[in-house]
This record gives structure tokens, sequence and C-alpha cells, in this order.
């Protein structure tokens, strides 16, 4: 962005300063908190099914913007991922199982 005539800052950079400022002050809990009254306020507004209205139409962009294989393979790399985690937390629980002392039975102690 081009600087104004006399220094003064651009419209984007002010915004960007001040949201760094908020972001600083009051944190990211700020942003939850106006994010949810501001959900609110709209469904109150406009309705619940209003949130379904504008879903569709951003889905349709999406898809004009990446194709229509793109919700596909976001959904499988998402799929993949939770598959990761499970089979991690199955190797740090069963690494866990084997450090834990056993009792006489065999049995591992709580």
């Amino acid at each position: 962005m081009a600087r104004k005539a006399g220094g003064g800052m651009t419209v984007a950079e002010a915004g960007r300063m001040g949201g760094r400022l908020v972001s600083e002050k009051y944190g990211p809990e700020f942003y939850e908190k106006i994010g949810k009254k501001g959900g609110s306020s709209t469904a109150n507004k406009y309705g619940p099914e209003f949130f379904g209205r504008i879903g569709k139409k951003g889905g349709r962009a999406v898809t004009a913007k990446y194709g229509a294989g793109h919700f596909e393979r976001i959904g499988r790399k998402g799929g993949q991922k939770v598959a990761d985690l499970i089979e991690r937390a199955k190797t740090l629980e069963a690494a866990a199982e084997e450090e834990k002392p056993l009792t006489e039975a065999g049995a591992p102690t709580e």
C-alpha cells in the first residue's frame, strides 16, 4: 500500500495496528466473546436458517474457486489426520501400560 501524502498511514495500516493493539491488550478470549455475541445477535435478527443459506453460498464460492473435488480432498486429508492421531494415542497408551508396575497376579497397578 502506498503511504498518504504527509507521512500518514493508510486505512489498512491503521486497522492492522489497531487490531494488534486490541489483541495484545485483551487477548484471544476477547475475540471469542465478541464473535459469540455477534453470532447470537445475527441468529436473533435473521434466524438460524440464515447460517445455512450463507454456508451454502460460501460452499458454492469455494467450489467455483477450487473445483468440485476440493471438499473430497480436504475431507480425506482431515480423515487421515484423525486416523494418525488415533494411532499415535494408541502407541502412547501402550507405552504407558508397559511402564506401569505389575501386581503378583500380573495386572497393572493403578
